[in-house]
């Protein structure tokens, strides 16, 4: 978070981050204004994030819905990348032609699909967590404790760290109940799964089907805010384009962390930690520990 906003405020302040003074081009627009030079109806320019308008509406909703290796190549075609020059359809190590589990080539492209999108959103949620977790309303003091045995100042992977074996697992079967229905658990009505033709990245609506009626909203798009069936095209593509550069931007919080100077960038802006990322329950995960 500290990084970010170090790499804006200096492009927008020069001279407002002395280590990084005349480091960073300065910006003359507004980072609160996303659209403010170019959101219009006409075509996007080539550096956009989002899916050209001048791309025919019949197309669209194949390219996001259907699983063939030229939809995927249309798709690719209408997402131009963030370095201004579209590389188009891009598979170096051919995976839409593999077949995994004798499910089809179809099949193992839905799958392919909708796993990078479901990565897509964990680092999303990864990413802005991460920089929540660095406030100190999160690591600084409460007057009521999040849970048993919580310490001030943590950075995030030590909070993780921090949080009681129970904890741990009440998110994980809190999540892996969310997946269960995600994939089809107790026959959504309409739901067809993305490796028999359904939608990658579709999550069934929720709201008022779990919790006894307690839950009131969707998990995704909770205020209907796409109800067009042309906004969800759009939307679908601006989430798989935030997804990559989320993953990106995780992976170097963690990098810094773990090796500082890994990300030059963030070099003495983000704690080192000294545990491991991909040992989840490395410091208390034992079965004394659950009846201690």
């Amino acid at each position: 978070m500290l990084g970010l906003f170090s790499l804006l405020a200096e492009s927008k302040a020069p001279g407002a981050v002395p280590p990084l003074k005349g480091l960073i081009p300065e910006y003359s627009g507004n980072y609160m204004v996303p659209f403010e030079a170019n959101f219009t109806f006409g075509e996007l320019p080539a550096a956009s994030f989002f899916v050209s308008p001048q791309k025919p509406e019949s197309a669209q909703p194949q390219t996001l819905s259907s699983a063939s290796r030229q939809e995927m190549e249309a798709l690719a075609e209408a997402n131009p990348d963030f370095l201004g020059q579209s590389i188009g359809f891009w598979d170096p190590l051919g995976c839409l032609d593999l077949d995994f589990w004798n499910i089809g080539n179809e099949a193992t492209i839905g799958y392919l699909r909708h796993a990078e999108i479901k990565h897509g959103r964990v680092a999303m949620a990864g990413f802005l967590g991460y920089l929540a977790q660095s406030t100190p309303l999160v690591n600084g003091p409460h007057k009521v404790l999040p849970f048993k045995g919580y310490q001030e100042g943590l950075t995030p992977p030590e909070q993780w760290d921090a949080i009681p074996l129970y904890g741990k697992l009440q998110i994980f079967v809190f999540v892996g109940m969310l997946e269960s229905y995600g994939e089809g658990a107790g026959q959504p009505e309409g739901y067809v799964h993305y490796t028999k033709g359904g939608l990658p990245g579709y999550f069934p609506p929720i709201a008022g089907r779990a919790g006894f009626g307690q839950v009131t909203l969707n998990l995704y798009d909770p205020l209907n805010w796409f109800s067009d069936d042309k906004d969800k095209v759009r939307g679908r593509q601006v989430e798989i384009n935030n997804g990559r550069l989320a993953m990106l931007g995780i992976f170097s919080l963690l990098s810094e962390a773990k090796v500082p100077g890994a990300v030059p960038p963030l070099a003495g802006l983000i704690p080192a930690y000294s545990g491991n990322c991909m040992v989840p329950f490395e410091g208390d995960f034992s079965l004394g520990s659950l009846v201690s």
